[in-house]
């Protein structure tokens, strides 16, 4: 990895899972976020009509889910470690669903932003979680292609959000876009039946000290009873379980996270640091304010606004399956650089159509500088799902030793919500 040797008490469960495997386990995420970010974007324009809220309003509306989705990774960590993996997210799940709901009906801007705060709250559990998850189930041959499919489930979230908001345009302004918001609460319906399907994260049940149950879910993910030895065995001495008591284990995790050695020191700074840069790259505002990027780029016809944004989607959601192919084979450092250069590009060519609309410079015609507009907007999430976008989440869940996972994870998810509620 460069920064950080990952030791051979971190290697993954190396059983086959429902991706290929003999005895399968099938596990998939739709992200609530990511669709609400879609749904959001494009509901934000009747919103302000319906409702009469201010640019304020609107900006405070758009921005608190990033920054309340603070207490939910803060706080998920821990109880991860207390309730288990899966069902924190069933609680994040039922708390985004609240919000929802909340938001679907509500009557006023006041309303709508305490619904608004939930589903931030249960957006926190999600995103800190899943990542965790998936690598502590999946096997370590693919485990970079596995740990990247939340990103599969952002862009496909994003994607029909946007679908969602075009699909319900035409319809009133009094009810188009809570229809849109409602229908962010399937995904989350979706995971609360998931739960009773996909086992519990092995590696917890091991740190819970209930080696039977995790020998269990082993046994249904392995090719035979050898290999779930040998690798309990792994899982057990990665936890700790035979060596430490558990007493005084969480106030000794934060110690060495707060307070660091050099080797934990450079963990954080790759984990912790390409969550933040992520969000300052403002892939989160690019998707927000879409809308309104299209808008002063030249496009007047709220319809046609919306249809530019779900092509935005489907690009974004084309790359990231590029990047799923290519993460385990180029490595994750060069599909990074080829991220960051290819969005530094795209923004620098969206800044240069916008200035150029808006001064009427004569330049270039109202045509060729939407054409621009669109191309600079789509070419930046695409190089974005490419490398940034994956390989995040597939760094933050390898680079940290068992022991540390879920609160490191915790943090990264702290420092990436802020940026983005910055930016």
């Amino acid at each position: 990895m460069g920064l950080v040797d990952l030791k051979s008490s971190e290697k993954g469960i190396e059983g086959k899972m429902g991706f290929g495997g003999k005895k399968g386990t099938k596990y998939r995420r739709m992200d609530s976020e990511e669709e609400d970010v879609g749904v959001m974007s494009g509901a934000i324009i009747y919103i302000q009509k319906d409702l009469h809220i201010t640019e304020f309003e609107e900006e405070v509306l758009v921005g608190c889910l990033s920054i309340v989705s603070l207490l939910g990774s803060l706080s998920g960590g821990r109880t991860s470690d207390a309730i288990g993996r899966k069902w924190t997210m069933g609680l994040g799940a039922v708390v985004f669903q609240a919000g929802a709901a909340i938001m679907t009906f509500a009557p006023s801007f006041q309303i709508l932003l305490i619904g608004r705060l939930l589903a931030g709250i249960g957006i926190g559990f999600g995103a800190m979680i899943s990542a965790v998850y998936i690598a502590e189930i999946s096997p370590a041959i693919s485990r970079g292609t596995l740990t990247s499919l939340p990103e599969i489930c952002i862009n496909l979230g994003i994607l029909l959000g946007y679908v969602s908001n075009y699909a319900f345009s035409g319809l009133s302004e009094h009810i188009n876009w809570r229809i849109m918001l409602g229908v962010g609460i399937l995904p989350s319906v979706f995971i609360g039946f998931a739960l009773f399907v996909i086992p519990e994260s092995p590696r917890w049940l091991v740190m819970q000290k209930r080696v039977k149950e995790a020998r269990s879910v082993l046994l249904a993910i392995s090719e035979n009873e050898a290999e779930v030895e040998e690798r309990l065995v792994e899982i057990e001495e990665a936890a700790g379980v035979l060596h430490a008591a558990k007493g005084s284990e969480e106030k000794a995790v934060w110690r060495e996270l707060l307070s660091p050695s050099p080797a934990v020191a450079r963990m954080l700074a790759a984990g912790c640091g390409i969550q933040i840069f992520q969000q300052i790259t403002g892939i989160d505002a690019t998707v927000y304010y879409s809308p309104t990027i299209f808008s002063n780029a030249g496009i007047k016809s709220d319809k046609e606004i919306l249809a530019a944004t779900v092509a935005v989607g489907f690009t974004k959601t084309m790359f990231i399956l590029v990047a799923i192919f290519l993460i385990d084979r180029v490595g994750r450092k060069p599909l990074l650089y080829i991220s960051t250069v290819g969005m530094t590009i795209c923004l620098f060519m969206l800044g240069t159509a916008l200035t150029l609309q808006k001064h009427g410079l004569g330049l270039v015609s109202p045509k060729i500088g939407i054409d621009l507009a669109i191309l600079a907007v789509c070419g930046n999430v695409a190089f974005f799902s490419v490398g940034m976008g994956p390989i995040c989440w597939v760094l933050s869940s390898e680079i940290f030793p068992l022991r540390l996972r879920a609160q490191a994870s915790a943090l990264g998810q702290v420092g990436g919500r802020v940026s983005s509620g910055l930016v």
